[in-house]
């Protein structure tokens, strides 16, 4: 199986290394960002799943395209399949996730904190009776703090955003109104594919002249939480959970195994990766329509990269 666990390449500035991309900033103000194939949960790197990297790269780009007319993206070019030029950002501090349905596991889900008993939050009002996995009467956007060094995320309202400085009121305007066209041009294009896009999180940084730029991903696997339309009407009947592109095989192997917190990461099986990778390759396939081209050539997939990126060298 050919992957990308590492991306490291000497020959480019300013390196740095994130859970999944690796990232060199030039000295004009562009900024390489390599999507490797790592696997990340439970705060630390599970496996290396091939042509994942690939998946979110071009997946993102499907959308930055589909969406440019809406707001300004960080895009300036893509030399290589796992590979994205853009624009370096003053990446903003709050994480801006739009939910069109009560759905969601983590701790900061609307699901989650309706369960608990909670109406009020994000600075919105939920009425009593509604079920799990319900539409709700418009998408809405359930801010969080976006933490760094470990940190976890907090929920947030509009108003402890703009009264805490977070973003001023215009930005803060300005993000929403993005976010929701965002959101509403990533449901109407994913209906046409059979899709449901239920929630997702953005991104958004200002440039040098303070204009507010989208960044980093947009509607991929792992950014959205799609679920396959024809599921959707039986699932909700039956309280169960619509088809989706379910990634989670691997996660679930390892809890069942160890504690991921605290343990060492039992060897996971190359089935089981395959199996991931083949929902990656069919999540990109089913949300754009474009068939999948996976990396069969003779070199590995970093020296293909280093070869695309040999311009950028003397660019220390």
């Amino acid at each position: 199986m050919r992957s990308l666990s590492e991306a490291y390449i000497p020959e480019l500035p300013n390196y740095y290394r994130g859970k999944v991309r690796e990232n060199y900033d030039l000295p004009d103000g562009r900024r390489i960002i390599i999507a490797t194939d790592r696997l990340s949960a439970f705060d630390r790197i599970l496996a290396s799943i091939p042509d994942k990297g690939q998946v979110l790269t071009q997946t993102a780009r499907y959308w930055f395209e589909a969406t440019s007319d809406i707001c300004p993206n960080h895009v300036i070019s893509y030399p290589d399949p796992n590979v994205v030029i853009g624009k370096r950002l003053d990446i903003l501090p709050v994480e801006i996730v739009v939910r069109g349905y009560l759905a969601g596991t983590t701790g900061t889900s609307l699901l989650t904190l309706y369960r608990k008993g909670m109406r009020d939050m994000y600075g919105l009002h939920l009425p009593d009776g509604l079920k799990d996995n319900e539409i709700l009467p418009a998408p809405v956007i359930t801010p969080t703090s976006k933490a760094f060094d470990g940190g976890h995320d907090e929920p947030l309202s509009p108003s402890q955003i703009v009264e805490g400085g977070l973003l001023t009121h215009e930005q803060w305007d300005t993000v929403s109104r993005y976010a929701l066209a965002l959101f509403a041009r990533g449901q109407e294009l994913a209906s046409k594919r059979g899709l449901i896009l239920v929630d997702t999180k953005y991104e958004f940084g200002t440039d040098e002249t303070g204009r507010i730029i989208l960044a980093d991903e947009i509607h991929t696997p792992d950014s959205s939480r799609y679920w396959i339309a024809d599921s959707y009407a039986e699932a909700f009947r039956t309280g169960s959970r619509p088809k989706s592109f379910d990634k989670d095989f691997i996660r679930a192997w390892v809890v069942e195994r160890c504690d991921p917190y605290k343990d060492e990461i039992p060897q996971i099986p190359d089935a089981l990766i395959e199996e991931t990778a083949d929902v990656y390759r069919t999540a990109y396939q089913t949300i754009t329509g474009q068939s999948f081209t996976p990396d069969t050539g003779t070199s590995s997939v970093l020296d293909r990269i280093r070869k695309n990126l040999q311009s950028f060298f003397t660019a220390k």
